[in-house]
């Protein structure tokens, strides 16, 4: 009787052991945009609050649809439309936070010389002079959206359609236009890391919005508390800093 008592009471010491690893660590859900500004952020924020973030990082399109199966991530990030993850009742619709936007920039190969894109109408000329064009697939829900949009607002959708290239990734576009394969690529400016290509510069918002990249408390957190104090982290104006440095526009 002494031994099962003993046996039952390491038990009962393990098992809290667990829950109190599990209420001190945040799983994370973010897309590969912001990646590299949440890397810089994430100890900042383990040091200042003692909670340990478990982070796993996904495309535009699969962090929505790990979302809207219910996923177990205590604070989802994920980028427009958002209208599928909240109508799963996966997260929490008044949590919902901004963090940052990503701006569409222009990128050509690498010593190419680089056009004029300072105004709407200087970006219409670009593409009726471009002889190909390359953007992410708008089927993968990232930033071939905008791209599609901005390409509706200068009303060339369907003239342009005869040399537009489109990639299944930003890797895959930056490579096109690396390898001369496509002149121009149009692609979130957080997501230009290619050796291969040179950066023009961010797009004209007036022809190309930003999007916004919007965090949530899931339903489904283990310690609510902690997962908002995780996002008024990653919206702060500290974190803002960090957001800008990696070519993201910080929430006003």
């Amino acid at each position: 009787m002494k031994y099962l008592h003993s046996l039952l009471a390491v038990a009962f010491l393990l098992g809290n052991s667990y829950v109190a690893r599990a209420q001190g660590e945040i799983s994370f859900l973010v897309p590969q945009p912001l990646k590299e500004a949440v890397d810089k952020l994430i100890p900042g924020f383990e040091n200042k609050t003692g909670y340990k973030v478990k982070m796993t990082v996904g495309t535009g399109l699969g962090t929505k649809q790990q979302v809207a199966r219910g996923e177990a991530f205590d604070v989802p990030v994920i980028l427009p439309p958002y209208a599928e993850a909240l109508a799963s009742g996966n997260v929490v619709a008044s949590s919902a936070t901004t963090l940052a936007s990503l701006i569409i920039a222009a990128g050509v190969r690498k010593g190419a010389p680089k056009p004029d894109i300072s105004t709407s109408d200087a970006v219409k000329r670009l593409l009726l002079d471009a002889k190909s064009i390359t953007y992410v697939d708008p089927a993968m829900g990232s930033a071939g959206l905008p791209v599609v949009e901005m390409l509706k607002r200068a009303g060339l959708a369907e003239q342009l359609q005869p040399k537009i290239k489109i990639g299944a990734t930003g890797g895959l576009v930056q490579n096109l236009v690396a390898k001369g394969e496509a002149e121009i690529c149009f692609l979130y400016l957080s997501d230009m890391r290619n050796p291969g290509i040179d950066i023009v510069g961010p797009v004209p918002q007036q022809i190309a919005s930003p999007t916004n990249v919007m965090g949530f408390v899931s339903t489904h957190a283990r310690n609510p508390a902690a997962a908002k104090a995780l996002l008024d982290y990653l919206s702060s104006p500290d974190a803002g800093t960090v957001y800008k440095a990696e070519g993201m526009q910080p929430h006003q």
